[in-house]
């Protein structure tokens, strides 16, 4: 087995790709941009440029360490041998990509023995980037190049918070998470639907939301974001006791979460009934 590598290197891997990928999905989408496939429903879509920028960010980090493991959402699974895994979600906010809308971003987490050691955000209509290093703290740069710690907001109390989630696009599930969001609304200051988990959970990390839950969520819709959340100060977790998972991420200030977790948790937050 071979030597593991410094996190701090993987850390300027995942930002360098994470930049060229984000600046390729601005400056190079097209006029007529098409749907190239579809993927869990016809409203699903994955565009030309979600696979160019995947290919892109693969092709950057196995030119650079051939030996890892990838896994992508494109790209599906590929093994590797060096105990490094790349988590990658190439544009996390297609449908807002193929609408212009701002809201999408480029997400990469570096996985060392299946812990997140590193992770980097590009959000370029945002002109802002997000990174952490596990143990290191979490991080916002300005398109100037400027860097400022990342904080959460100090936790207020529950009605007062203002939770972001996301919603399925197959419309069974869709369904279900929006009873769960009515029975919310009257419990919180409001709710925010940006159409990216990746950029939620680094707006948990930096104090624009106070917190965030979402049902569904694929590995790499969380995997770059949940670490940048953890190491501004957030607390994440699925249902009680657990990790983040498909079933149901939650990502909070503190005091918000302790109250946030076991609401949604009772609510229902984490299947697809609609009782």
């Amino acid at each position: 087995m071979s030597d593991r590598p410094a996190p701090e290197l993987l850390l300027a891997l995942a930002r360098e790709a994470a930049g060229r990928a984000g600046r390729l999905l601005r400056d190079g989408r097209p006029a007529d941009l098409g749907v190239a496939a579809t993927k869990s429903s016809p409203i699903d879509v994955v565009t030309e440029m979600d696979l160019a920028a995947e290919r892109l960010i693969t092709g950057f980090l196995a030119e650079r360490r051939p030996d890892d493991a990838f896994l992508g959402e494109e790209g599906g699974v590929s093994g590797g041998t060096s105990g490094v895994r790349w988590v990658v979600d190439p544009l996390d906010g297609t449908v807002n990509y193929l609408y212009g809308l701002p809201q999408w971003a480029v997400s990469i987490a570096a996985e060392v023995d299946g812990e997140a050691v590193a992770a980097a955000v590009a959000a370029p209509m945002r002109g802002e980037s997000y990174h952490a290093l596990l143990g290191g703290g979490a991080f916002r740069t300005a398109a100037d190049g400027s860097s400022e710690p990342l904080r959460p907001r100090p936790s207020p109390p529950l009605d007062q918070a203002l939770i972001g989630t996301g919603f399925n696009y197959v419309a069974t599930v869709r369904t279900a998470q929006a009873a769960v969001a009515r029975r919310l609304i009257p419990r919180v200051r409001d709710i925010r639907r940006s159409g990216s988990a990746a950029i939620d959970l680094c707006d948990v990390a930096g104090g624009r939301l106070d917190g965030f839950y979402e049902r569904g969520l694929a590995p790499w819709d969380l995997a770059a974001g949940d670490l940048i959340a953890r190491e501004a100060g957030a607390v994440t977790g699925g249902r009680p006791g657990l990790r983040p998972d498909g079933d149901l991420a939650v990502a909070a200030t503190p005091g918000v979460f302790a109250e946030l977790q076991p609401l949604l948790d009772e609510l229902g937050a984490w299947h697809d009934s609609h009782e």
